[in-house]
């Protein structure tokens, strides 16, 4: 299996061999659940798909909630999908998968929601440098001229301009994975990673060694 569904916890620090202190994310990945497993023969394709933290019935779509009934008793509020190591895996439904999917991996990519700010002008989003507040400017922390002459008489795509900020889907790749606790279900990477506390990340295995 390639990943594991979790939640954000926080961040802390650790200290490596030499005493130095580091930077780590702790991710609640532990108590995925097994819901489906697609095969090359009917599917088209092997991969797994998960669910992670329970959820009451009443707060499920119809649609999901027979999904989740027809292939196992647990309703989980996130589902994901991941590749298969191999094709010879043995998954059932139903089944529970924890942080021991990552033993022996040294990086992996993490992937999550950015925390949303709103819509921001440029200095906040892009970094902006802003106008000087002397001798009556009055073009203090505005973006600027943005037109073009008579041709083109457009805006080319893809200019820096104020907007909305965040809550976007982003993917922080090869963190180092510095432990594991197996009885909590916790991972601890090394630096950040995408997305506000308890908020829900999607754990892959990074091939590189």
């Amino acid at each position: 299996m390639q990943g594991l569904i979790g939640k954000k916890v926080g961040m802390t620090r650790m200290f490596n061999e030499a005493g130095k202190a580091m930077s780590v994310t702790v991710i609640q990945a532990g108590n995925n659940v097994v819901h489906q497993l697609k095969t090359s023969e009917k599917d088209g394709y092997s991969a797994v798909q998960l669910g992670f933290d329970e959820v009451a019935e009443r707060k499920m779509t119809k649609p999901l909630l027979g999904h989740l009934k027809k292939n196992g008793a647990v309703l989980s509020r996130v589902i994901k999908e991941f590749k298969l190591d191999s094709a010879e895996e043995e998954l059932k439904p139903g089944q529970r998968v924890g942080i021991e999917v990552l033993e022996n991996i040294k990086f992996v990519d993490v992937t999550g929601i950015t925390k949303g700010r709103g819509h921001a002008g440029t200095i906040k989003k892009y970094n902006f440098q802003r106008g000087r507040e002397s001798h009556g400017n009055t073009n203090v922390r505005e973006r600027g001229s943005v037109g073009a002459n008579s041709y083109p008489a457009r805006i080319f795509p893809g200019l820096k301009m104020s907007g909305q900020y965040g809550n976007a889907q982003r993917t922080v790749k090869k963190l180092e994975v510095v432990g594991l606790d197996k009885d909590a279900g916790l991972v601890f990477v090394k630096g950040a990673i995408p997305g506000r506390t308890s908020g829900y990340v999607y754990i892959k295995k990074n091939g590189s060694r």
